[in-house]
């Protein structure tokens, strides 16, 4: 009795075709992944050697892969310069950052889920005007923000870099949207045994949703450490400079000291480097739960 192979589907390709498209694709994809990956690279790389090295190896004519001596002692000549309070600059951005971000996290997410939530005829007028502040761009608000902190006596302190900033119309708008996806079940649950929109919220909505909270918080804490324009506004001592505002001070019209720039960019970007490493599972995430569907 002759045994006969079973006959292909009609139009299906051979299965080494099929596995050698399969593995020519996984071959690009990698190589795809190695080339955005050493483009993002480069920049750190630099960033290291330059802030390792002296000023004439970063303007001089002949490239080195890395110096000759390493100079370390670029760290402790940035934090000695007394023109410039880089110690000091660097904790007025934690302190701003942190409680910009904790107090951005409070402030919009209880807007947005009262949008979200609690039934009220005119909400959608409200979160229409919310939206409407995304386009008024931000220049425009400078001066009378200023002229309001200044009559507070906000200037050179802490609450007038952190305090306008506390409502963001963006984040607002994320939170409402993702609570509009938020199972209505659980906080039905929850005002059964007792408990209103404040603790419906708090014991049951916040608990449930610190993958999305988490991703806020990094993106908001972010934006807080790189802000620039609105703290070089307000800090008009070198007492109040964040880490942004003392990076522009080492560039000015008459000098440019090149491997303090860089040495100060190096420290400056390690809280965030720290932040994403340790975030970045709970950042993708939450940007996945945003439910900007509807």
């Amino acid at each position: 009795m002759t045994i006969t192979a079973p006959e292909t589907r009609r139009g299906a390709p051979p299965r080494a075709v099929r596995r050698r498209g399969g593995v020519m694709s996984s071959a690009g994809l990698y190589l795809a992944t190695a080339v955005a990956a050493f483009l993002f690279l480069v920049p750190f790389y630099l960033l290291v050697r330059n802030a390792l090295s002296t000023d004439a190896e970063i303007t001089g004519e002949h490239w080195k892969f890395f110096p000759t001596d390493l100079q370390w002692g670029n760290v402790s000549a940035l934090f000695d310069d007394s023109s410039v309070p880089f110690a000091r600059s660097l904790l007025n951005s934690t302190v701003v950052a942190v409680l910009h971000t904790a107090g951005v996290l409070l402030v919009c997410s209880l807007a947005g889920y009262a949008l979200a939530r609690i039934p009220y005829r005119h909400a959608n007028k409200v979160f229409y005007a919310v939206l409407g502040t995304l386009m008024v761009p931000t220049a425009v608000t400078f001066v009378p923000s200023f002229v309001l902190v200044s009559s507070l006596g906000w200037v050179d302190s802490y609450r007038g870099l952190i305090i306008p900033g506390l409502f963001s119309g963006f984040t607002c708008f994320l939170f409402r949207q993702y609570f509009l996806g938020f199972p209505k079940e659980l906080e039905e649950a929850a005002r059964v045994d007792g408990l209103g929109y404040w603790g419906a919220y708090w014991r049951v909505v916040v608990p449930n949703s610190l993958n999305f909270f988490a991703a806020i918080a990094t993106i908001t804490f972010i934006g807080g450490w790189n802000a620039f324009l609105w703290p070089l506004v307000i800090g008009q001592d070198p007492s109040a400079w964040t880490v942004q505002v003392a990076l522009s001070s080492y560039m000015t019209n008459q000098t440019v000291v090149f491997h303090q720039i860089f040495m100060a960019t190096a420290i400056s970007i390690l809280p965030l480097l720290f932040v994403f490493l340790f975030l970045q599972r709970w950042l993708v995430q939450g940007i996945a739960q945003t439910g900007i569907k509807g």
